[in-house]
């Protein structure tokens, strides 16, 4: 169960498996209570100071998102017994909930993701597993996919977290066969929990796995910071997210956004954290012009801040890779079979670099 090793994807693995092993996908609906509203207030039931929101905290009615969820093969939601590990993938700037589905492509008509997350549970090379697909814009226009600094539906990747916490994570385990229970609060359900999730995400989406779950900075347009964009693309940084290191132990981002923060500032966050991360596993192509910069800026001197406080660290290029899915579909097979206690060959404080 533990193959360790990082290589690129088999071919066979983007090819479907026989019917009776492949899994399925459910588009569900969920109520986020925490969102930016067309006023750029931060709507939320729970009491969060503007130090750390960076903005005004409101109440405001609840709206309605949806999200995508893959189960495996063999789901039964009747069953009472078996429970499932769940990793959360995030989108691009331009995604959707589709993104990493329909924007992949296809082959033998079903999607290449389900293909390669059925042939991984099929060979044996993970435990089949939950895997969960959001929009990642926290805000009343979350629909809206456009690229539009000045949006609020741009502010809305800056605040997925206080929805991952409050709203989806409570819903998807309240509703699918988990190991992990929101619920539990006690210290021992915190680390047993935390244990039993993954998150990763693509471009944005790894900034998002970046700033929001290890903990860095959010974005905001320099219309309203009053503040030059130190990256010239109309956003700079306001406040330091909090993290999320207590909810989850395993974290990827594949071709890490610009905006994604420092090394240094990720690993302060990582060192004054509670808990440890087991593992952090970063890719990017080579040539890569979106994002080289930005993924080795976020590596440089993280695990220097991060001191006992960062497991494995894999960091891995992809040769004459680009900002697309050869890439990020390395980054899923990979993270996939890496996480969920198969990376325990290495020592603790490791850092794995490679060049596929």
């Amino acid at each position: 169960m533990r193959n360790r090793n990082v290589t690129a994807v088999p071919a066979e693995y983007f090819k479907s498996v026989k019917s009776e092993l492949q899994g399925t996908i459910q588009e569900v609906s969920y109520e986020a209570s925490s969102y930016i509203n067309i006023s750029r207030q931060l709507v939320a039931k729970e009491n969060i100071a503007i130090s750390e929101a960076g903005r005004e905290t409101v109440a405001g009615d609840a709206i309605w998102k949806r999200c995508n969820v893959y189960l495996p093969a063999g789901y039964d939601s009747s069953d009472k017994d078996t429970r499932y590990n769940v990793m959360y993938l995030l989108h691009g700037v331009g995604g959707s909930q589709f993104e990493w589905l329909s924007s992949n492509g296809q082959v033998d008509e079903r999607f290449i993701l389900c293909n390669l997350f059925d042939n991984l549970i099929a060979k044996g090379d993970i435990e089949p597993l939950i895997v969960v697909f959001p929009n990642g814009r926290s805000a009343h226009d979350w629909t809206d996919a456009s690229f539009t600094t000045e949006g609020t539906n741009m502010l809305g990747f800056y605040y997925f977290d206080y929805e991952l916490r409050h709203d989806l994570i409570p819903f998807i385990e309240s509703n699918y066969k988990t190991y992990a229970n929101i619920t539990d609060t006690s210290p021992e359900g915190i680390l047993f929990n935390r244990a039993h999730r993954a998150i990763a995400g693509l471009s944005m989406g790894g900034m998002q796995a970046l700033n929001l779950i290890v903990g860095g900075y959010r974005y905001d347009s320099t219309r309203f910071t009053g503040t030059e964009s130190s990256w010239n693309n109309g956003l700079d940084k306001t406040v330091p997210a909090p993290g999320m290191i207590d909810l989850f132990a395993f974290v990827g981002a594949f071709s890490n956004a610009p905006t994604s923060s420092e090394g240094s500032v990720l690993g302060a966050s990582l060192g004054s954290s509670h808990h440890k991360l087991q593992l952090l596993y970063m890719t990017c192509g080579d040539a890569d012009g979106v994002a080289i910069t930005s993924y080795a800026k976020s590596i440089e001197g993280l695990t220097e801040h991060a001191g006992n406080h960062l497991g494995p660290f894999y960091q891995v290029l992809i040769k004459d890779g680009f900002h697309d899915f050869n890439v990020w579909n390395n980054g899923a097979y990979n993270f996939s079979r890496l996480i969920f206690g198969n990376s325990e060959e290495y020592a603790e404080s490791d850092v794995i670099r490679k060049t596929l």
